[in-house]
Order: C-alpha cells, then structure tokens, then sequence
C-alpha cells in the first residue's frame, strides 16, 4: 500500500528524531565531559570575584543585551532568544572539528558567565532569586551542552584509524542530531524564555 505525503513526512522526522536520539545517547561521555567542565565554571564564576577588567566587559555586555532587546514585543523576543542559541550552538558543534578547542572554549565561556551572573543577581536580591534562573535553562542548557558534546565528539576524529571515514560519520550524525533534536528543544527553550521575561520580568 503505498503511503500518503502525510505519513512519508510523519516518518521521516520520527526516523530522524530516533536516529538523532540514538546518537546522542552513544555520544553521552562527550556530553558528561562538557557538562563536568561548565558546572565547574559556574563555580568559578559564582565563588572566585572576576578581575576589575573582566567585570566591566561582562557588565558591558549585558547592558548592550539588555538595550538591544529594550521595547521587543513578544514575537522579536522569541526570534532575537531562538536565533542566539541557535547560532551559538552550532558554531560550538562544528567548530568542535578543530580538537574540540572551540566546544570547550563556549561551555568555559558561558559557565563563567552563567555563575558570574547568578553571583550579581545573589548579591542584589538573595539566594531565592535562583529559582526564577530554572525554568530559563530546562530546555537550552541541555541542547547546548549536547551541541557542545558533539562538537567535542567531532574533534576526536582525529584520534580515529580511519580519520576521514570518522570525520564524515560523525559530521553527518551530529547534524541530523541538531536538526531534529536540538533545534526543538532551543524552539522551546526561546518560548519559554522570552514568555518569563516578557510577562515576568
């Protein structure tokens, strides 16, 4: 019996889905590496006081967010969150092909800021303010990691037999991977997010 346009479609993101899935899960060292590695800048970035430069660059920056984002409605918001994520998630993947260097370089990044931040936001308003910091990264924190772990995963080619072979394989899966698992955990994560500071904030 021949299938209808809709269940063609249907089965090509369920296969997608289950064989980005399928990746992910046999790429879970790369991702508990990464995921060790920001945990760890959050630390530092919480506990060890930033140097005067460091501060002021980082304070600089969120102020340029903050007034680039000034008077978005809702629908920008979601667009301006999603195409961030996006963009810094998958430069963090592919650039993951020089060694890894570059996946490791954005979670040390963003851990140091995510604790630099949540330090400032400690110091203003106490420790409960924390709890409005998790809905925010239920969905993107996981898809970046998993973007950066893959992106480590592809830097490992090198350490492979066959080194062209490896390249092209995990290439090929990280992609799909991204496409049809990460995309829509940061499609959702950019929902959320926006909604929380657009009506919360």
């Amino acid at each position: 019996m021949k299938k209808t346009k809709k269940q063609e479609e249907e089965n090509f993101f369920e296969e997608g889905f289950s064989s980005g899935w399928r990746y992910i899960k046999e790429s879970r060292d790369f991702i508990y590496i990464v995921s060790a590695i920001f945990l760890l800048f959050i630390l530092i970035g919480y506990l060890v006081p930033a140097p005067d430069f460091i501060e002021k660059v980082i304070l600089e920056f969120i102020e340029n967010l903050l007034s680039t984002t000034e008077g978005f409605s809702w629908f920008q918001l979601v667009g301006f969150i999603f195409f961030n994520n996006l963009q810094s998630s998958f430069f963090g993947m592919v650039f993951g092909i020089v060694f890894g260097i570059f996946s490791v370089i954005t979670v040390v990044v963003n851990g140091y800021l995510l604790g630099f931040v949540s330090a400032k936001m400690v110091e203003s308003q106490g420790i409960v303010v924390l709890w409005r910091l998790l809905p925010h990264g239920i969905f993107e924190l996981p898809a970046v990691l998993i973007s950066m772990g893959l992106g480590l995963k592809m830097g490992a080619f090198i350490f492979r037999k066959n080194k062209v072979k490896s390249l092209k394989e995990f290439s090929l899966k990280s992609l799909k991977a991204f496409f049809f698992v990460i995309i829509p955990l940061l499609i959702i994560a950019a929902l959320i997010e926006s909604t929380l500071i657009f009506f919360f904030s």
